[in-house]
């Protein structure tokens, strides 16, 4: 338990360090939206390699146990699947309905060393 708690902890320090930007709920939510646009497609690289496991598992199972196993395996990466994207939908509704996108230009990047045209 203390060791999960440790591996979210260190996912869950740099999105406290960036409380102090956060002036109003649009920015909050903007980044709310950058941070599941980030993980929203890892998880769901991750529902869909469980679910081809499933199948290779079905695929190569000998006996009928092992059959429920990987069928099991396969019905969760569905589950998975359809969560994750569901998830997605739900929030590019919600970014659409309080016009929280934004396009970004030069001037809202910052820049760490200013690049002069030449070198």
């Amino acid at each position: 338990m203390k060791k999960a708690f440790i591996a979210l902890s260190a996912f869950a320090l740099p999105a406290l360090a960036l409380a102090q930007a956060v002036r109003d709920a649009n920015t909050l939510f903007s980044k709310a939206t950058n941070i599941l646009n980030a993980i929203i497609p890892i998880v769901i690289s991750l529902a869909v390699v469980v679910f081809i496991i499933g199948i290779f598992r079905y695929i190569i199972a000998g006996d009928e146990e092992s059959k429920k196993g990987a069928k099991s395996l396969i019905l969760y990466g569905i589950i998975g699947i359809f969560v994750m994207i569901s998830v997605y939908g739900l929030v590019r509704v919600l970014v659409n309905t309080f016009g929280l996108e934004k396009q970004l230009d030069n001037s809202d990047i910052p820049q760490v060393l200013p690049f002069r045209g030449g070198l």
